[in-house]
């Protein structure tokens, strides 16, 4: 029953009564009447339910969140007659869902509806079920015939350009170099040179370098290794606030599309115990982005544990934080020495905590580096012109050695 439906139902009765108690023969015609027309508002809703099939497609079914993506319902007559006029129905999370029309329908024919879905959040939208909606020409009635399951978009974070992070040189064994390294001396290119290891073959001893240094250099004429890169995204309530957050997770989404493009294995690590292992490739890192399109703040989490899990050789860590103390900060920092290189992605918030600073000693080597982009500052710019400018000094350095 309807709205309008049980409005007339009542009134209906009440016009019964007052007939019955004052003896007005019309009130008592006015109240079977109205009873009479819900009656036979049932009747025709309650006929054989129309032969409509209708299919529901999502396109695209995952998404970044400012992309447009939309439902497109094909509703075809597989019955013998025309179809009466009735209402497509679609509930869709986060809004009053879409309602849509439709008019009668000859047999084998068919028609396409398309409505967009609201995709300015990350997060999952749920959609339907959906519903064919039979309802009588007074709109007393109305039947609700199922006509599609639940269906799911992911709405990924948004994902600015950010450039990859320099291959880090050090104690990660699986470092490479940034790109290829020529030694006119020899007419033999080769990526990098690295400390000599017991087991390799002494023809691949770079005696120069060794000459220069006074310890042994090997060549490495090929790049065996991936790159490797972990993302740590502090999800604890009491760093953070709710835009800040997402900011944040728009910067790990960007750090791990950038990393994976060149083909880094990339490791997402949160502190709410969320640990993915290295992934890569693009079904992989997808996973990743779905993993962020539903990440959330968590009231409990502690960042020393989780650095604690972080085994040597992680390859270059990307913290990406929000408003922490100066003792997170510096426990980040120790983690240079396990790792290739650390990136403090410092994200402040909302919050009273005050900033916490990297002691510049720490950053003389270029092992660690502080990209602050503060409330209202571009992702892209700040972080790029970071990574140029550690690239650079690292050529600067390399000359130097030289």
């Amino acid at each position: 029953m309807t709205r309008p439906g049980v409005t007339v139902v009542i009134a209906s009765i009440g016009l019964l009564v007052a007939g019955r108690i004052l003896g007005v023969v019309e009130l008592y015609i006015a109240g079977v009447a109205g009873i009479g027309l819900v009656v036979v508002a049932l009747l025709v809703v309650l006929r054989p339910p129309p032969s409509l099939e209708v299919v529901r497609s999502v396109r695209p079914s995952r998404v970044h969140a400012g992309t447009a993506s939309r439902v497109e319902l094909r509703v075809a007559n597989r019955g013998a007659r025309r179809s009466p006029v009735v209402t497509l129905s679609d509930g869709v999370t986060g809004t009053a869902g879409a309602r849509l029309l439709l008019g009668r329908l000859p047999p084998d024919r068919s028609v396409v509806a398309t409505y967009r879905l609201p995709t300015e959040r990350r997060g999952i939208v749920r959609i339907g079920p959906l519903e064919i909606e039979v309802v009588d020409p007074f709109g007393l009635v109305r039947r609700r015939i199922p006509a599609g399951p639940t269906t799911e978009l992911t709405v990924l974070p948004p994902v600015v350009n950010l450039l990859p992070l320099p291959f880090t040189l050090g104690d990660d064994p699986l470092a490479g170099a940034e790109q290829p390294n020529h030694l006119g001396r020899t007419g033999e290119d080769f990526y990098a040179l690295r400390p000599y290891v017991v087991g390799d073959e002494l023809r691949r001893v770079h005696w120069p370098s060794t000459a220069r240094t006074g310890e042994l250099q090997v060549r490495q004429d090929e790049q065996p290794w991936q790159g490797r890169v972990t993302v740590l995204l502090d999800v604890r309530r009491t760093t953070t606030d709710g835009p800040g957050f997402e900011r944040m997770v728009t910067a790990a989404a960007s750090v791990i599309a950038a990393s994976g493009r060149r083909g880094d294995l990339v490791r997402l690590v949160t502190t709410g115990g969320v640990d993915t292992g290295a992934m890569s490739g693009h079904a992989q890192l997808e996973a990743l982005m779905e993993h962020l399109s539903v990440v959330e703040l968590t009231p409990s989490g502690a960042l020393g544990p989780t650095l604690g899990s972080l085994a040597d050789g992680t390859g270059s860590l990307v913290a990406v934080v929000g408003d922490i103390p100066q003792g997170d900060l510096d426990t980040i920092v120790g983690l240079r020495r396990r790792s290739g290189a650390v990136t403090v992605l410092h994200m402040p918030g909302h919050l009273t905590v005050p900033l916490a600073e990297i002691p510049s000693a720490t950053t003389r080597h270029g092992r660690v580096r502080l990209v602050r982009v503060t409330k209202g500052a571009e992702l892209a710019a700040t972080w790029n012109q970071a990574v140029r400018g550690h690239r650079q000094q690292g050529r600067s350095r390399a000359r130097v050695g030289r």
